[in-house]
């Protein structure tokens, strides 16, 4: 499966953006999907877990109430959409995808997804 993540953009702080992720696989349904950031001198961070129907997200302590993902089958996409952003949200956003997740499984890891799309930057000024 191929990703593509969009939407990133620069933002002043308290300021709300939506990035968007569209994957080209035909049994998008079957793929868990995820959000992760890395930001500047940092190691790749877990944003959020979206299940199969998407009637199970989990988000990151950091992010909680803040942002919210989601996902549209019908439209082979899932979407972030971040509120209230602090320059410390600054980062390039990553959307992954992985066949074998469940979210009784460690999605917090990025080394357990097995598909990732190239990233969109998200830049938060004070």
């Amino acid at each position: 499966v191929q990703l593509q993540a969009s939407g990133g953009g620069l933002v002043q702080a308290g300021g709300s953006l939506k990035v968007s992720c569209s994957a080209s696989t035909r049994a998008f349904d079957q793929y868990a999907m995820g959000w992760f950031r890395q930001g500047p001198g940092k190691e790749r961070e877990f944003i959020a877990y979206i299940s199969r129907r998407g009637n199970g997200v989990k988000h990151a302590d950091p992010v909680k109430g803040r942002f919210s993902a989601s996902r549209d089958n019908d439209k082979n996409a899932i979407y972030l959409q971040m509120n209230s952003l602090e320059p410390g949200d600054t980062a390039i956003y990553y959307c992954a995808a992985d066949l074998a997740l469940h979210n009784s499984d460690n999605y917090r890891n990025p080394e357990r997804w097995e598909y990732w799309g190239q990233g969109t930057e998200v830049t938060v000024s004070s």
